[in-house]
């Protein structure tokens, strides 16, 4: 049965953000939910639950939340971590094959659309107390343009508008909704993520009571910094 603890939910949790922000969340008392492909329900426990699931069905993700509501209650914290992607050579972006810029898509925006949709109705449910955050893994590519990873910057580029338009909307109601986005000290893309950074950052962005800037551009050890140029 549900308790009275805090839940939060991490849509793509896997081994490197996904797993450091759920250890950081149940460290500060949360239940957690992982929904990912490779998630087992034989590891399931009292306070936290693996749901398996396929993101490139949209339908997954409704299917994510009520689970998640039944077993643990309603995720005041939500993380969309999950994304896909197939490079292609730097000079030919459009040779892409049409399967996989629409699985990737689907992921990287789509269902994130899905999720925040699902975790905005779950918010209207929670008391003014509860942190009600949503938080995207985002990237550089909503600000930039790298030829090989068409399909990525399509989905992030999305996925960040969407963000960017809840975060808007639902401020005055309490709601958060962020793009987090680590980059190196000089604002350039760090491709190579730090998974206990971004819990850091995630952590402090549920704790905090008010929306704060939309895209969180964040550096390791130092946290959100803004980036006017990259």
């Amino acid at each position: 049965m549900p308790s009275t603890s805090p839940v939060i939910l991490i849509l793509g949790a896997g081994p490197n953000v996904g797993q450091h922000v759920a250890r950081a969340f149940a460290a500060k008392g949360y239940r957690v939910a992982l929904a990912a492909r490779r998630a087992k329900e034989a590891d399931n426990t009292p306070d936290e639950v693996h749901i398996p699931s396929d993101f490139s069905d949209p339908n997954s993700v409704v299917d994510v939340f009520s689970k998640v509501k039944a077993l643990l209650g309603i995720p005041s914290v939500v993380v969309y971590n999950a994304s896909s992607l197939t490079a292609t050579p730097p000079d030919d972006p459009l040779s892409l094959p049409l399967t996989d810029f629409t699985r990737g898509t689907t992921i990287t925006t789509t269902s994130a659309f899905v999720a925040a949709q699902q975790a905005a109705l779950g918010f209207s449910q929670l008391p003014d107390s509860a942190s009600r955050t949503f938080i995207y893994t985002g990237n550089i590519l909503n600000t930039i343009t790298l030829p090989s990873f068409l399909g990525l910057g399509v989905g992030k580029s999305g996925a960040a508008h969407i963000i960017q338009s809840a975060a808007a909307a639902y401020k005055d109601r309490g709601y958060k909704f962020y793009y987090g986005d680590e980059r190196k000290v000089d604002g350039s893309a760090a491709f190579k993520v730090d998974g206990e950074a971004h819990a850091k950052l995630y952590l402090e962005l549920a704790e905090g009571e008010t929306q704060r800037a939309w895209q969180q551009t964040f550096v390791k050890d130092v946290g959100y910094k803004s980036f006017s140029a990259v």
